[in-house]
Parts: C-alpha cells; structure tokens; sequence
C-alpha cells in the first residue's frame, strides 16, 4: 500500500484543527532537514512534538504570570538576601521548588514591620513556584475579603471559594490592614478554614499574632484561623530597618556628601583666584 501525500495547504488545516500551531509552524523546515539528513520519521516525529509541548508549557507559565497580579520585578534574583540575615536563602529556595509543602496544603508566614521586604519575599516565591509548573494569585488582603463579603451578599460565596481552589498559593499581603468587622472579616476566616490542609496560604502581616484581635470578630475566631495557620507552617520574621527609610536615608547621606564635596571645591577654586 502506498503512503498516502498530503498537500501543504491539507496538513496545515489538519494541525490547526488538532490545535498544533507550533508544529504547523516548524513542520516545512523539520521536514526539509529530515528529507536532506535522512532521519528516522520518529526523530522527526519527536523533534516537533517537543516543540510543540515546550511552547504549550512557555504558553501555560506566560498565562499563570498574568492572572497571579504579581509585581513583575520583585523575584528572587532581586531580592537582597543580604539585608534579612534572619531569613535562610537555602530554606527559601527549598520552598520556591514546591512539591510536599504545596502538596500539604501548608502554610507560609511573614511577619516584620512595613517596608522590610516580606511582600517582595512573598512575590518572588509566587514567581518562582509558576516557573515551577503552579498557579497562584497575589492579592491585598482586605482586597479579597470585599470580594469575598460581595460574593456572600449574592449567595455566591461557596462558588467563589471554589473558584479559588485552582490556585495552589494564595498570597494575602498586608492581613494586619484588614479591620474587625462581623460582616467582612468573617469572610477571610472562611476562606482560611476552606483552604485549611487543602490548598495553601502565605501571608504577609506587620503585626504578630498577638495583634489579630483587631483581624477578626471575635477572641474564638481569632485562635480558631491562628491554629489552622500555624499547624503546617513555615514562619519567617523580618525585624528588619524599612527598605524605603533605608532608601531615602542613604539618598540623603549621598546629598550631603556630595555638598560637602562641592562645598571644598568652591572653597579650593576661591583660594586660587
């Protein structure tokens, strides 16, 4: 039996319809190689298919990056480890690769004053866990819990946190911003309590524990969403100097420095005329 021939035009319509753009893409030049060099048809074969499968998954990370609302610039490769001795770069990493913690549904926790980098530290996991193959969403706290309170007021709030079980991580920034009230912060506790050994959290917070009476309705609620937390967790706290204080006192340093450089130039050209 005679291999049947295909038309350019005829196998550019069937890889279209199977939804193989890269393929449909590649093929004519594949083909000419192989036709030239004489390969097998399964390497010829298995060369477009890995193209195919790399640029679905480039396709995949590219989508998962713009639906995680994460800051673009704040990954691991700009973080300064440098200026948070207390935080193990090595312990960091470890978390970025995912795998058991995420599969456990754990919990990260980021505790230190404004400024000190936890919502970069907490991006830069974010980032690096979608190049890993995972879908999150980075989001301001009491952003969600609005949403949230909306849904319920709708009689949606069950389907909405289903809608978030597709995230493997949720990134809550800023929890200790978020103010008790009965009818909204509820909410977050719900969502705390539906994610619990499920789905994982990490959460960024200026205040310790000791602060989150102000978080939610009640002293019961309040240990209830702190036991579930803490139950698998890692902690990171970064009692460190605010990155922006640090910013503007060095620009302020270099401003004097360079006055008082000026200043002696001044003097010295003074002198000498």
């Amino acid at each position: 039996m005679s291999t049947p021939a295909y038309d350019a035009g005829r196998l550019a319509l069937m890889l279209h319809e199977l939804r193989l753009p890269t393929i449909g893409r590649l093929w004519p030049e594949f083909a000419q190689r192989s036709d030239k060099e004489g390969w097998q048809a399964t390497r010829l074969l298995g060369a477009l298919l890995e193209h195919e499968l790399a640029e679905r998954a480039k396709r995949r990370i590219e989508r998962h990056r713009a639906e995680s609302h994460l800051d673009p610039t704040k990954t691991l490769a700009t973080f300064d480890f440098s200026i948070v001795p207390m935080v193990s770069k090595a312990h960091v990493m470890a978390l970025a690769s995912g795998d058991a913690w995420l599969d456990k549904g754990a919990t990260v926790l980021i505790f230190g004053p404004p400024g000190g980098g936890k919502s970069h530290l907490g991006s830069a996991i974010g980032h690096a866990l979608i190049d890993a193959g995972y879908r999150v969403l980075f989001t301001r706290t009491s952003e969600l819990v609005q949403k949230l309170q909306a849904a319920r007021q709708s009689l949606q709030l069950p389907s909405a946190l289903a809608k978030l079980d597709r995230f493997d991580l949720i990134i809550l920034d800023d929890l200790s911003y978020v103010r008790k009230d009965q009818a909204e912060t509820s909410v977050l506790f719900e969502l705390i309590a539906e994610r619990y050994e499920r789905r994982s959290l990490l959460i960024t917070a200026n205040q310790p524990f000791s602060g989150w009476n102000e978080v939610f309705p009640d002293p019961g609620m309040t240990v209830a969403a702190i036991d579930r937390l803490v139950h698998h967790s890692t902690i990171f706290e970064m009692n460190v100097e605010s990155y922006r204080r640090r910013t503007a006192s060095d620009r302020q340093s270099r401003r004097r420095r360079q006055a008082s450089t000026d200043n002696h130039e001044q003097g010295a050209t003074t002198m000498t005329e």
